[in-house]
């Protein structure tokens, strides 16, 4: 995926548009971590960054960057779309990480204590 292209969907939108995503995001993110799991190798990381995302402490940007990634992440049908057999989440993983990377130094440790905590649940269950 080009650079052009990631810088497109990691434009934070409006308050608005950042609502809409969140609401999106949480009413699915985890069943498209579920489907995901083990397709992207740094689901510790995405976990993470979503619960960075939700949390009213993290700077406005850093949300808003956060919410535009995780919300290509739930969308089923995005470039590659992620029912193709193991590509689908190709282009998920170069959104997830190009966000991750410019946003990393605002994901906190207890982020990463929800995310290890939710994905032991999520793999005690499948």
């Amino acid at each position: 995926m080009d650079s052009t292209k990631l810088g497109e969907i990691l434009v934070p939108g409006s308050p608005e548009e950042q609502e809409r995503q969140e609401s999106r995001i949480r009413s699915s993110f985890f069943d498209t971590v579920r489907r995901a799991l083990r397709y992207i190798p740094f689901m510790e990381d995405v976990v993470a960054a979503y619960y960075c995302a939700i949390d009213s402490e993290t700077p406005t940007a850093t949300r808003g960057i956060l919410l535009a990634a995780l919300a290509y992440f739930v969308l089923p049908v995005d470039i590659v779309p992620d029912f193709l057999f193991g590509l689908g989440f190709t282009d998920d993983l170069a959104v997830l990480w190009a966000a991750f990377n410019a946003v990393r130094q605002n994901i906190r440790p207890e982020h990463y204590e929800r995310a290890r905590e939710a994905l032991g649940d999520l793999r005690r269950s499948a």
